[in-house]
């Protein structure tokens, strides 16, 4: 807009001020007073830039308004506005002023000043209005002689908007271009997995190296453009990243936001009160699998194709789907005195249920970890009554009433398989477990190497038990290996027969006196050994005390 120009239209501003007042609404005094201010100050802060994005605060029931004329010389310029609202629904409006043909004569200004006010009222034209919290364009043809007044409303709160005016078509377009199909189709919904594919946008075939799609998964509902899914994240107490266009640029997160990047996926989830918002680019590819989903859960899907030079983004149509119900688990029953041995998935993290119907008043419950980390969870009748994390052997002895209904859930705490055996049994029943000693730790003694033997020790009980010791020989890479994979429900039959030192019975009704030695003979200089002692009860059942690796002398 050139200068002289604009002053040229100045008084015709005015004049539309009075127009205004017929075509929406009459003002008050102080009002025309404040609509004629904002008029002085027209050229620096109320003109419309021509290609630039703008964006616009607007306070709760003020409207506000912005002004543009297309530059002289062409006759008919087409041009197109795109406002985009990022919180609640507005209210927005175009009206054109056309100059009158002909000037006024100053000497008639007392005698027409009604004629010159109806005239002019003739002149302007709302040409187009919406309200709604959609993207909207207008495309229209302007002429020379025309001036063009936006007015923005915002009337449920405070809130801002993006502006887009451009009069130059044909060097292309800030925001992405969506295709003529913009929806999202869904291909697959899983327990807790979706997948997605939508159409390409045409720019990404233009530009591949500056597009890329964006997914938002959340659990409240669909969102008609980026700057409005950013709102609401903001809303909800938490700071976002600038956008998700997302330059795959670092961002310093919040303690809420997780960031996951892999396969060249940029994953930012949010923690908030409504459930997790997930971001996800997933560069130019229009099929996308969301995994780790919550079962029987509605989620909505937006997809975003960005433009990672501009910003500029535009929006697909969003969609929903539910993910299926988990089953229901399969629950294995119980029985007297039968020892059951749980193998548990750490990846899927899922609980595995017994269910046991108590026969007596007092019940005995043992678990004996084999490997990684469990957690217990015991219910009688819905209620809980015990839960805790698993070590070594462990009984629970509960008393309730006869044809109690106990529910047994175990589940693995880490990302590996862990595995647990568990045994129900009335208060008088023999306990298929050995009575085990304060500890399971094996004890070398340092000053008792030599090159070709080494002494160990370890605790027995009171009940004579069968104690058998095994040895193996490793290298010093395998020392981490063998003792992470140990199994500590595994018998002797697990072990090849060349391993095997020897077998012994011993007890001692002192347990401060139930301690045995045994002295390995036969070694090889310099060698790294692994030890293991296995205990067993009155019914065969082993246990395996924690794995002791010695190295003998290298000279002696």
């Amino acid at each position: 807009l050139k200068m002289s120009w604009f002053w040229l239209y100045l008084p015709l501003h005015l004049l539309m001020a009075t127009c205004l007042c017929h075509s929406i609404k009459a003002p008050t005094t102080s009002s025309q007073q404040s609509f004629k201010t904002d008029l002085s100050n027209l050229y620096h802060s109320l003109v419309l830039a021509d290609g630039k994005e703008t964006t616009i605060h607007l306070l709760k029931d003020i409207p506000k308004r912005y002004y543009f004329a297309l530059e002289e010389g062409r006759v008919l310029a087409p041009f197109s506005i795109t406002v985009t609202p990022c919180d609640v629904p507005i209210e927005w409006s175009i009206l054109m002023y056309k100059s009158p043909p002909g000037k006024a004569t100053p000497g008639d200004h007392d005698t027409q000043e009604v004629s010159k006010s109806q005239k002019a009222s003739s002149l302007v034209s709302t040409i187009f209005s919406y309200k709604g919290n959609s993207v909207e364009t207008y495309m229209g043809m302007s002429s020379h002689s025309a001036l063009y007044l936006l007015e923005f409303l915002s009337t449920e709160r405070d809130t801002h908007i993006t502006v887009y005016l451009t009069s130059d078509t044909t060097s292309g377009h800030l925001y992405p271009e969506l295709p003529m199909d913009p929806r999202i189709d869904v291909i697959g919904i899983g327990h807790t997995t979706v997948t997605l594919t939508w159409k390409h946008s045409p720019s990404v075939l233009q530009h591949r190296d500056s597009i890329q799609y964006c997914l938002l998964v959340n659990e409240k509902h669909n969102y008609k453009s980026l700057c409005a899914a950013e709102t609401a994240i903001r809303s909800s107490g938490m700071k976002l990243p600038p956008t998700l266009a997302l330059s795959l640029s670092p961002y310093l997160l919040e303690s809420q936001q997780v960031m996951i990047l892999s396969n060249s996926e940029l994953s930012i989830i949010n923690k908030v009160s409504s459930g997790e918002v997930r971001q996800v680019c997933m560069g130019t590819r229009n099929t996308y699998t969301v995994p780790n989903l919550s079962p029987n859960t509605q989620y909505y899907f937006d997809v975003f194709i960005v433009n990672l030079l501009t910003n500029a983004s535009a929006a697909y149509t969003g969609t929903f789907a539910r993910t299926l119900e988990e089953p229901e688990p399969k629950v294995t029953e119980l029985k007297d005195g039968k020892v059951v041995h749980v193998v548990l998935d750490g990846k899927k993290q899922k609980f595995y249920s017994l269910q046991y119907q108590a026969r007596h008043k007092k019940i005995h419950f043992t678990f004996q970890l084999c490997q990684g980390q469990v957690r217990v969870h015991i219910t009688r009748n819905g209620k809980t009554v015990a839960s805790e994390n698993l070590s070594g052997l462990r009984y629970f002895s509960l008393k309730g009433k006869l044809l109690d209904t106990y529910l047994v859930q175990l589940r693995s705490t880490e990302e590996s398989n862990s595995s647990v055996k568990v045994q129900a049994s009335p208060h008088f029943h023999k306990p298929s477990f050995p009575l085990l000693p304060e500890s399971l730790k094996i004890k070398s003694f340092s000053k008792l190497r030599t090159c070709r033997s080494v002494t160990i020790a370890w605790l027995g009980t009171q009940e004579e038990s069968k104690y058998c010791v095994y040895r193996k020989r490793i290298e010093e890479d395998q020392i981490w290996r063998e003792l992470q994979s140990a199994d500590m429900c595994s018998g002797p039959e697990s072990r090849h027969k060349s391993e095997k030192v020897l077998c012994k019975y011993f007890y001692d009704l002192n347990p401060q006196r139930a301690v045995t030695t045994e002295t390995i003979k036969g070694l090889e200089a310099g060698t790294l050994y692994l030890f293991d002692v296995y205990l067993f009860g009155p019914s065969g059942i082993p246990v395996r005390y924690h794995s002791k690796v010695v190295k003998t002398r290298k000279k002696c």
